[in-house]
């Protein structure tokens, strides 16, 4: 079995050691300047917000990050958009797809909100190119059942194009997040292909109910098993024996670069719970760190 990577220096030595060309990373986040300082004003207040305080680990600029991610060997990554109120999604979509058509290595993203027209956005987005989408119920504050969202989810779900949904009650309960308000959206549109930002953390055993009863749903790895994430969200003691079920439906997910560590952690996190159980090991490796989410990307 191999050890996770010591440091970030040395993530690219380590992927190749699992016979990967790299890795493909389905959260991370790119945003326009003024969106983005604002996103990261926010985690400066954190201790506030949350109780404890979340620096930024990667507080660079977006060229300097791009960069990073190059050195980590991260070859696909997913740069998620988000808005927190009306009249955002289809900007920061056009954004997100500029973003991707000049960086190679960016997967066309796109995301949505409950307002008029969000479903014919969501069609010029997915004619466009779009292969992924965010929702992020928590930030938003949005129901997920909302009528104006029925197109929306009817698109993905015939397209087949993954949508990462932050639904889980963490890091803040919102009024709409937890899995159960997200399984009425499941349990109309099944053929969903939704990806649960954090596995749904802090709901790690609805999270697999869930993947038992949906075969689409997947869980993104990202902040979970981490020491910051430990420290208020830890996992169950039958999380490996669980996730050996599911072992093909795992993505990786980092945050970057809106995390309190580095990008290390996060590969050591997930390294653990494959030495922790045998019916993980490297396969379970290379397909959380590229070939699942690569599949979800060339559906």
């Amino acid at each position: 079995m191999t050890p996770g990577p010591a440091s970030d220096s040395d993530v690219a030595r380590w992927t190749a050691s699992l016979g990967l060309p790299g890795l493909v990373d389905l959260h991370v986040h790119f945003l326009p300047k003024p969106v983005m300082d604002k996103v990261w004003a926010y985690f400066d207040r954190a201790s506030a917000h949350y109780g404890t305080a979340w620096p930024v680990h990667y507080r660079t600029s977006e060229e300097d990050r791009l960069e990073t991610l190059r050195s980590l060997g991260v070859r696909r990554f997913a740069p998620l958009v988000y808005p927190h109120k009306p009249g955002m999604a289809e900007w920061l979509t056009s954004w997100a797809l500029e973003f991707a058509s000049r960086v190679p290595d960016a997967v066309p993203t796109g995301t949505f909100y409950p307002e008029s027209g969000a479903g014919s956005a969501v069609d010029g987005a997915l004619r466009a190119g779009a292969r992924v989408f965010k929702a992020h119920v928590q930030v938003g504050a949005y129901d997920p059942r909302d009528e104006l969202l029925k197109p929306v989810w009817g698109a993905l779900a015939d397209a087949g194009v993954p949508v990462v949904v932050h639904c889980g009650h963490g890091p803040l309960r919102g009024d709409f997040t937890g899995l159960p308000v997200f399984e009425e959206v499941l349990s109309r549109y099944p053929k969903l292909t939704a990806v649960l930002a954090h596995a749904a953390m802090p709901e790690f055993g609805t999270a697999f109910d869930l993947m038992a009863k949906y075969p689409r749903v997947h869980l993104d790895t990202t902040m979970v098993g981490v020491p910051f994430a430990e420290a208020v969200s830890p996992l169950p003691p039958d999380w490996t024996a669980r996730l050996a079920a599911f072992a093909d439906r795992v993505v990786l997910g980092t945050d970057f670069p809106n995390i309190p560590y580095s990008y290390a952690t996060q590969l050591q996190a997930i390294a653990g719970w494959a030495a922790a159980d045998d019916r993980l090991g490297e396969p379970f490796l290379r397909a959380v760190l590229h070939d699942t989410p690569l599949r979800l990307l060339d559906a």
